[in-house]
């Protein structure tokens, strides 16, 4: 299988090229180089030159992959093996002269051929939500004057005007100004950066250049010009709708094993149709009777509940999911949930609040608690007061989620800053560099002007002169005391936390406010750090344990920074101390080889980061090892990677719905602990399909063998069994109790095994040989034995004739009844055999399935009415049995429970005992 290529390189589509239009430019060249390359300058292009480039480029748009047959798309729905198999079930009931059964079959085909087309459109829905992620209009520099466009109508060499709230509409480079970035929804990462045009970086990933922006992300802050490198499908959003169209969603562990069960069934049942023919014929029966039996017997083998049953099983799940904030898009999607090996997550607001918080606090050379009162720590007020000064968000619009922790800590520390009024107060701002990593502002405060400053640890350190002291005064900043500084800076860097610097400087009474950044970021005194987190979300680490209980791996695939990551997932659970960060460089220069070995391990591993190809090949490396993943994201980022993963999980909330299009699985609360409970529920709704396919199999097995030995004996004899007899017990008492089986409850251990290996199918040798050999033989035994039991108490001999007006005819008939009655009670012991894998019924417990109960009490109150009523004791060859016929069979489900229950003790104990 081949992967995408590394993430970091500039990557562009080929197109249509003329000697007229601009060759693609290297984004990282000087500005004068690249606007020589785009043939542009900073005051735009004409209008004439930018039709003739729309031309060439083709409009700013992302493209559908096209080509799309769906009329063949829709019939080959009908041609699948399940679809074939039902589709001879129908003429099978037709023929037989039930045309309800034929019908209701026709329908389940339609039902099942349309969920399977709507699914196969979901890449391309995909692609329409990400199309969303592109503004209507932008402003942009056209003939030299400020002109708003279509944004369809952008080309390469169009200088755009971005400004705070705007959508960014294609890749560009910036030309003068300042912009704070939501990049969020391409690189996962939860806090937003600053973009300023400037000298361009000589490497590093394209999504870290300081003076880019790119389409899809939202400008929350500042104002720019920008040049447009890139648009349409060659953007990185672009780029990312390509993968989320490239390839075809794979079918489900349960779509798999569901085809392999149909065409084993079909094989078996034609097989047994086609063998009878002449065995009937040798038996002495006409043509027309055995070939009426033998579509019976094909009646007796074909389970035609089975597709409907699996389907309402899977409803069942979905809803118990939907219920617990998960929203499954497909049904057989619920039952490969269970298989699930790995869960590959994301951190921001999955395993975390999506929430920053200050959590310590550094106030001269003392570490303290930041939840601590104002009175206890009179700097900390100082410290929070002026961090909450210097910032611009605003709680009731949103903004930076660490200027939205500084708001709270103010607040917290009785020191609340109002938007307004801190907007009010302020004379001067210096917005966030990019490059010197701080932001100041001059703010008028009650004991007069001062300058604020925030930032990276190391940039403000560098134009502190002094610190203040616990006593209120300052003292110089040695080296000493900038050694501490440091020594505290790596423990919080240890521990995961952001770090920022905050520091004032009053100014004297009759100073001039500062009228530049380097007059007013000089001489400050440093008040403190204040270290945040996204705390790890509540039920996040007990949800982690039951995954591991379960043989789960979980691996953090993340844009965070690597160390911040590792911390949080050591705090829930997550990978043990000291464990691997693997970054997105690091995963580019893997080869596939070397991805595979790396992720073949036991190790959990936090993957720092990421791009959108390095997540999609991590998925594609762990599903060549064979596991079975799903894959949590929220960002158009992500969605290449939920496409492709076994199971995409979306977030509901924060997520995009470019995510939510692609994943196959939408948490409403976006918490990991949900992910969790639908494993739970994948695996018990495998369990419930088992046990519904075990019973189903199980009863065929005494409906068959009164066809082979009415056969075997050459007619000696007679049919222990009719063929609508065999049809009432299959549509009539059948059944509510396997409906019932797909409601049971889990097992318990359910959550303690570890997950099945890919291969292991619904239908296997172990299930097999208990339906047919333990308790399907155990049945037909009982059965017969019943049958021959009655006949012989008539004084039958083989032989003996017993059809109308004989003098056994009403013997003959009585046997057949307690053969169709015999059926329906080892159907009774076979349910609650069925109930439990290898615990036993008390374990379980009896009344722990209430549908199961009503339905057996159905399968007995039909039973007696096909034996009592006159009307249906003509139409099914019945007749009335007396106590002591109805006293043999009521020990039946006893004996087949006891039997299978015997079995499964055994069982547990060889489990028990060492090897």
């Amino acid at each position: 299988m081949s992967r995408p290529a590394a993430a970091g390189a500039v990557r562009t589509p080929p197109r249509a090229r003329t000697d007229d239009v601009p060759a693609d430019p290297d984004v990282r060249e000087p500005l004068t180089a690249l606007f020589r390359d785009l043939r542009t300058s900073p005051a735009g292009l004409s209008s004439r030159e930018a039709a003739h480039r729309l031309q060439a480029y083709g409009p700013n748009q992302l493209s559908r992959r096209t080509g799309r047959r769906w009329p063949r798309e829709l019939l080959s729905q009908f041609t699948q093996p399940l679809a074939v198999l039902l589709a001879v079930a129908a003429v099978l009931a037709w023929a037989s002269g039930s045309a309800v059964l034929a019908v209701a079959i026709v329908v389940v085909i339609l039902l099942n051929a349309g969920f399977a087309f709507a699914q196969e459109m979901q890449a391309e829905r995909a692609v329409e939500a990400l199309a969303a992620f592109l503004p209507a209009t932008a402003w942009t520099v056209r003939d030299r004057n400020r002109t708003e466009i279509p944004v369809s109508e952008l080309v390469p060499g169009d200088v755009v005007i971005i400004t705070e709230g705007d959508r960014v509409c294609a890749d560009a480079r910036l030309i003068d100004g300042a912009v704070t970035v939501d990049m969020s929804a391409l690189t996962g990462e939860s806090i937003a950066v600053t973009r300023s045009a400037g000298p361009a970086g000589a490497g590093g990933a394209l999504f870290d250049a300081a003076d880019l922006v790119f389409s899809g992300t939202t400008c929350i802050g500042g104002d720019a010009r920008a040049v447009v490198i890139r648009t349409g499908m060659h953007t990185e959003l672009g780029r990312i709708a390509a993968l989320s169209q490239r390839g075809h969603a794979r079918r489900s562990p349960l779509e798999n094993q569901v085809r392999r069960a149909t065409w084993l069934i079909a094989v078996v049942a034609v097989v047994a149709g086609v063998a009878f023919l002449p065995a009937g014929i040798w038996a002495g029966l006409s043509w027309g009777a055995a070939i009426s039996f033998s579509i019976g017997l094909i009646v007796a083998n074909v389970p035609e509940g089975l597709l409907p049953i699996i389907t309402l099983a899977l409803a069942v799940g979905v809803r118990e999911l939907a219920r617990k904030g998960a929203v499954v898009k497909r049904l057989s999607a619920v039952e490969t949930l269970g298989s699930t090996t790995v869960i590959c997550t994301d951190k921001t607001g999955t395993l975390t609040e999506n929430r920053m918080r200050a959590t310590r606090l550094w106030l001269d050379g003392r570490d303290v608690a930041a939840v601590r009162s104002a009175e206890d720590s009179p700097g900390g007020r100082v410290l929070a007061a002026a961090a909450a000064s210097c910032t611009t968000a605003d709680p009731a619009g949103g903004g930076d989620p660490t200027e939205l922790a500084l708001l709270r800590l103010a607040a917290e520390f009785g020191v609340p800053r109002d938007p307004a009024e801190r907007d009010a107060a302020r004379r001067r701002l210096f917005p966030f560099d990019a490059h010197l990593k701080r932001m100041s502002t001059v703010d008028a405060t009650a004991a007069g002007p001062a300058v604020h400053t925030k930032g990276a640890p190391e940039m403000v350190l560098e134009c502190c002169t002094r610190v203040q002291g616990a006593d209120g005064g300052s003292r110089p900043l040695t080296a000493g005391r900038r050694a501490e500084l440091g020594r505290t800076l790596d423990g919080y860097a240890a521990d995961g936390l952001r770090v920022l610097a905050v520091a004032h400087r009053p100014l004297a009474p009759g100073e001039a406010e500062p009228a530049t950044r380097e007059d007013a970021e000089s001489g400050l005194i440093l008040l403190g750090l204040i270290a945040m987190v996204d705390p790890p979300r509540p039920g996040v680490a007990e949800a982690v344990r039951d995954a591991h209980r379960a043989g789960i791996r979980i691996h953090v695939i993340t844009g965070d920074y690597g160390p911040t990551a590792a911390a949080i997932a050591r705090q829930v659970g997550i990978g043990a101390a000291g464990s691997r960060i693997v970054g997105g460089a690091e995963v580019d220069r893997l080869d596939d080889t070397a991805l595979d070995e790396l992720v073949a391990g036991r190790e959990e591993i936090v993957f720092a980061r990421s791009s959108p190809e390095a997540k999609l090949r991590i998925c594609e490396a762990l599903r060549a090892n064979g596991h079975v993943v799903a894959m949590t994201g929220d960002g158009v980022n992500d969605a290449p990677a939920l496409r492709h993963a076994d199971i995409g999980v979306a977030m509901g909330r924060s997520g995009t719905d470019v995510a939510r299009e692609a994943a196959t699985m939408v948490l409403t609360d976006d918490h990991f602990a949900t992910i969790v409970t639908a494993v739970h529920a994948g695996r018990r709704v495998f369990d419930n399909v088992r046990k519904f396919v075990l019973y189903i199999f199980a009863h065929a097995v005494p409906e068959v063998v009164p066809f082979l030995v009415f056969a075997l004996s050459g007619g000696a004899v007679p049919l222990p069994l009719t063929v609508l007899q065999i049809l009432a017990i299959d549509l009539g008492t059948e059944t509510l109790p396997a409906l019932a089986l797909g409601r049971e409850p889990a097992e318990p251990g359910l959550m303690s095994r570890p997950p099945r290996p890919r291969t292991s199918g619904v239908i296997d040798r172990r299930l097999l040989l208990r339906a047919w050999l333990l308790l399907g033989g155990v049945s037909a035994v009982l059965v017969m034995g019943a049958y021959f039991g009655t006949l012989w108490w008539a004084g039958w001999h083989p032989g003996d004739p017993t059809g109308p007006g004989a003098a056994l005819h009403h013997a003959y008939l009585q046997a057949t009844t307690v053969t169709f009655a015999g059926i329906v009670a080892c159907q009774i012991g076979t349910a609650f055999a069925a109930r439990a894998d290898r615990a036993s019924l008390r374990a379980v417990g009896l009344r722990s399935n209430p549908l199961l109960l009503w339905g057996i009490a159905f399968e007995l109150v039909f039973t007696a009415a096909v034996i009592y009523v006159p009307l249906l004791q003509r139409v099914f060859g019945t007749a009335a049995l007396g106590p002591s016929h109805l006293a043999l069979i009521a020990a039946f489900p006893v004996v087949v429970w006891g039997a299978d229950e015997i079995a499964r003790w055994v069982a547990r104990r060889s489990a028990a005992e060492p090897a």
